[in-house]
């Protein structure tokens, strides 16, 4: 079994992967043989279905499906905002998204979403999309997750990542719940943060244009920012050890990299952690920092 990497930024980062994907598929052995890219997910700027952070990609939304499409990676729109009302489902600029994306690559492209009602609509409008339920929806106790799971429209499902390491439950689902189970690997939110939901559905309301104040983020550590070193020390946290010794013999396989409201060169970071060998770290960075299309600070 390999692991099956789920990478943010597929607008906002598409510079970067510009670069680094053909590095991956052209020198597969700088990079583990043990992990692939299951998919690249975002969303551009000023996208009302849009949720979870508020995206900002301004790459054009064909060339960001003929990258994907080249190397045979799935895309995922994420339109997981939470709080959509019928008369939003009618968005011009999300339905062309979909309309680009629904069909034409060789594997199918996905949506991640918080809403039922989006649900449904992109159901009976887009069939030819996967989809994937957001750790946005913020499922706290282990038998919602199991809930969702027993969804047959759900392909895969993010757990809220205080769920990681529930270990007994975790190892408790049959195999076919397992298999759509998609961890998210490196939060750096506060383990005992009680806002969560709260923070995404700001989210939400800022991608509608509604006039609310910004979510004042409670963490003690808020004041940092993210640092992928404090992610590390976080009890949910999940390494490349933890893949390989703890969930890919368990019969999960499916693993989520955050990182959409982060700069390029943090999320390298993670490429270079994830999947790159340590003796060829290095040369992948610098490869990438030498592309001169590059803005990586």
């Amino acid at each position: 079994m390999k692991a099956r990497y789920h990478l943010p930024g597929l607008f906002e980062f598409y510079e970067l992967y510009r670069a680094f994907l053909p590095l991956f598929y052209e020198h597969r052995e700088f990079f583990y043989d043990w992990c692939e890219i299951g998919s690249i997910y975002g969303a551009p700027a000023d996208c009302l279905w849009g949720g979870g952070r508020v995206g900002f990609g301004e790459n054009r939304p064909d060339e960001v499906a003929a990258l994907v499409r080249e190397y045979g990676i799935s895309a995922r729109l994420t339109f997981s905002n939470s709080l959509l009302r019928e008369e939003h489902l009618s968005d011009r600029k999300c339905n062309a998204l979909c309309a680009l994306f629904e069909t034409g690559g060789a594997v199918p492209n996905g949506v991640i979403l918080a809403s039922d009602l989006l649900l449904g609509y992109l159901q009976r409008n887009y069939p030819g999309f996967y989809f994937v339920s957001s750790t946005t929806k913020v499922l706290t106790q282990f038998e919602q997750l199991e809930a969702e799971l027993e969804r047959s429209e759900f392909r895969f499902v993010v757990p809220d990542f205080r769920l990681n390491k529930a270990f007994d439950r975790l190892n408790a689902l049959p195999d076919a719940l397992k298999k759509k189970v998609e961890l998210l690997c490196n939060e750096c939110c506060w383990f005992d943060c009680p806002d969560r939901r709260a923070c995404y559905e700001n989210v939400s309301r800022r991608n509608l244009g509604e006039s609310c104040a910004e979510h004042v983020c409670v963490s003690p550590t808020a004041d940092r920012g993210y640092r992928f070193s404090d992610a590390m020390r976080n009890p949910g946290f999940i390494g490349i050890g933890d893949i390989q010794g703890v969930y890919l013999p368990k019969g999960f396989s499916q693993f989520k990299i955050e990182g959409r409201s982060l700069g390029s060169a943090v999320i390298l970071e993670f490429l270079l952690y994830y999947l790159t060998k340590p003796e060829y770290q290095l040369r992948v960075r610098e490869e990438i920092y030498l592309d001169s299309a590059l803005d990586l600070f």
